[in-house]
């Protein structure tokens, strides 16, 4: 076989492959062999029939056609490995020349992953912003805590913001009650927002059992996002009563004696979940320094099936939250030009991102053994609210262990560079993440080990820790 390699662009190849006939013949023997289990023939068993028996059954071009079919993918695979090509999709390929007893000829137009020089990346600089737990935010979080203890006292005075009311809905269009647009019996705290815009409003100075109709747009059903006229009727008026932040509340709501102690406490977790988070932008920014380091060209139909993906994506989830695209636009205050933007650089950034750590993990060696896939497939599960062993078995089904495989590849690349990285908040001091644990802790640094003996460094003063240890 032969084999000649075209680059279209810097993503795309074209392969032209020649087989001489010789080769063929193995997959024009297994051919007959084939057609030979399928066909009856008078005179011979099923499996037995000769060649020319076959030929004149079936026609030798049907035979042709078979073997054709069986060693253009295995010579495609075999003149991607020879010319050294990653595909990135499934190939066009056209058979341009064969004829019986003479060679066969095909081309396969195919995405591969580019080439690209890559950049240094030890000792990468980057910068986050500071971890800070503001008074506000540990108030917000007792605050929350205060509330899952507060008791509701039925009231007879107008409803007042943070109050708890019960509540009928109807909707109506053009004075026609919309299909599935009554609520009855609803418990609703005013103020929460999140359901119908104008309802806060409208409920502020209502007492139990006046009524009043204000304009709105349903956020469900067919009319979503048309303007509809909606009645709110109030049928109780609650207050919620909240418990003094004291040792006594401190004792109830948590396992402390003390409120300080429960503060305390609240400002801890607070500073490890900031701390994550920081180290989640630290990444971030390590690998964004490191894509400002390389051009990468990218493949644009690769970049246009992303595109459509996310853009899906992004209209199931505002569907599901009863949102419309425009209100969306609206709320995050950017046009539809500006999301599209942000949307294919974002797209280009993950998508660079991803040929740039599998280069790493293929340049450091790196492997993935049979714990890290049970812990990924295990992390995935839950991120999903999939039971583990189901998503499992649907990924081995649907031959998706391979993708897992680099995802986790490319997560040990990411923690490989980041590692090296040297992260700094905005005040200058430099974020702690290889000793980072997985509840925002930090652990100690592990043990240095003598490279002579691969045993633990002893310290100047071990001997003395000996032997001042209890046995």
């Amino acid at each position: 076989m032969k084999s000649a390699v075209e680059n279209l662009t810097p993503t795309r190849a074209k392969l032209t492959v020649e087989v001489p006939f010789e080769e063929l013949k193995p997959s024009l023997d297994a051919a007959y062999k084939k057609i030979a289990q399928q066909i009856n023939v008078p005179g011979f068993r099923r499996g037995k029939v000769p060649p020319a028996v076959i030929d004149r059954q079936v026609g030798r071009g049907v035979v042709l056609d078979e073997a054709i079919n069986e060693v253009v993918p295995a010579k495609y695979m075999e003149a991607l490995q020879e010319n050294e090509l990653e595909p990135l999709a499934q190939p066009e390929i056209e058979v341009t020349k064969f004829e019986d007893n003479d060679g066969l000829e095909f081309t396969a137009e195919v995405d591969v992953k580019p080439q690209f020089e890559l950049p240094s990346y030890e000792g990468i600089e980057a910068e986050v912003e500071d971890v800070e737990v503001s008074d506000a935010d540990v108030d917000e979080q007792v605050q929350a805590l205060r509330e899952r203890f507060g008791t509701l006292t039925e009231v007879e005075r107008e409803a007042a913001d943070g109050d708890f009311v019960t509540i009928d809905l109807t909707a109506a269009k053009e004075g026609e009650a919309v299909e599935g647009g009554e609520v009855s019996g609803m418990s609703y705290k005013v103020g929460r927002g999140g359901m119908l815009d104008g309802l806060d409003e409208a409920l502020l100075g209502m007492k139990a059992d006046e009524e009043k109709t204000f304009s709105s747009q349903l956020v469900g059903g067919d009319l979503v996002g048309e303007d509809v006229d909606v009645t709110v009727k109030v049928t109780g008026v609650q207050e919620q009563q909240l418990p003094e932040v004291d040792d006594e509340f401190a004792q109830m709501a948590s396992e402390f004696d003390t409120a300080d102690e429960l503060t305390a406490d609240v400002r801890e977790r607070l500073g490890r979940g900031k701390r994550l988070e920081q180290a989640a932008a630290a990444r971030d920014a390590v690998l964004e320094a490191l894509l400002e380091k390389v051009s990468i060209p990218l493949p644009e139909t690769m970049v246009t099936d992303e595109l459509n993906a996310r853009r899906e994506n992004v209209e199931q989830q505002l569907v599901y939250s009863g949102l419309t695209m425009e209100k969306y636009l609206e709320d995050e205050g950017q046009t539809a030009e500006e999301f599209e933007a942000d949307l294919d650089r974002r797209v280009r950034d993950a998508i660079a991102a991803q040929f740039i750590l599998d280069a790493i993990a293929k340049k450091e060696e790196l492997g993935v053994d049979q714990q890290d896939l049970s812990s990924h497939l295990v992390r995935r599960a839950q991120q999903s609210g999939q039971d583990p062993q189901e998503f499992a078995n649907h990924m081995f089904e649907h031959n998706h262990i391979p993708e897992l495989v680099q995802e986790i590849l490319r997560g040990k690349a990411l923690a490989a560079i980041v590692e090296t990285a040297t992260v700094k908040d905005a005040s200058g001091n430099v974020v702690e993440l290889k000793n980072l644990q997985p509840d925002g802790t930090i652990g100690e640094p592990a043990p240095a080990v003598d490279e002579a003996t691969d045993a633990p460094e002893a310290s100047e003063d071990s001997e003395d820790s000996e032997e001042s240890a209890p046995a």
